[in-house]
């Protein structure tokens, strides 16, 4: 394609490095930049650098965070008894979402995969077998939750974390796996499927 102006080029370059984004979606992007107001693009340009030199990570779950502690972690009405490990903050962010989850977390940073060459000491694990084993002042851990996705990687990862637990005497927990709510039998794969059988419940 040929652009107008080097400078357009740029951008467009640029803003296409970003994931999902294309060079039409980036050059779509970048002439409505060029038609608002200057302070409109100072702002967003200003907030993407704060974001990405000011943030730090939280102490204790490792979750975003704009102090030691995550909005999370700090807040004295989650139940600390509880925590759910997940791969990034994304996935914290989708559980609370559903409101349903009022524990704390514990964010890895990534999961298992020998392929990519990532193992256990790449990830936050030993910082989550030191809150399940910290006692003192600190609230007892009763319950880990495995919120991993269902690959094979994540049940590898769920499976080292298990066998890490088990010495702590720490229930540990899965989400749930099987049928979507408004899915269709004939639709699901065999595996999710196989799950659901497995992982049947009462009827209640």
């Amino acid at each position: 394609m040929n652009y107008p102006s080097r400078l357009i080029e740029d951008a467009v370059g640029e803003i296409s490095r970003l994931p999902g984004i294309g060079k039409k979606t980036a050059l779509r992007l970048a002439l409505h930049l060029l038609k608002r107001e200057e302070q409109q693009s100072r702002s967003l340009a200003e907030a993407i650098v704060n974001m990405r030199i000011k943030t730090s990570y939280c102490i204790k779950c490792h979750n975003i965070a704009d102090n030691q502690l995550c909005n999370i972690c700090s807040n004295p009405n989650r139940d600390a008894s509880i925590i759910c490990v997940v791969v990034d903050t994304r996935d914290v962010l989708a559980i609370e979402a559903t409101s349903q989850y009022k524990g704390l977390y514990h964010i890895l940073g990534g999961i298992i995969s020998p392929l990519e060459g990532i193992g256990p000491s790449d990830l936050q694990i030993e910082s989550l077998i030191d809150r399940v084993e910290k006692k003192g002042d600190q609230p007892e851990v009763q319950e880990v939750i495995l919120a991993l996705s269902p690959t094979m990687e994540g049940d590898t990862t769920a499976f080292y974390l298990q066998k890490k637990l088990k010495t702590t005497g720490v229930k540990v927990s899965t989400i749930a796996r099987g049928v979507p709510i408004g899915g269709d039998l004939e639709y699901a794969d065999e595996i999710t499927l196989g799950r659901s059988i497995v992982s049947r419940v009462a009827y209640d």
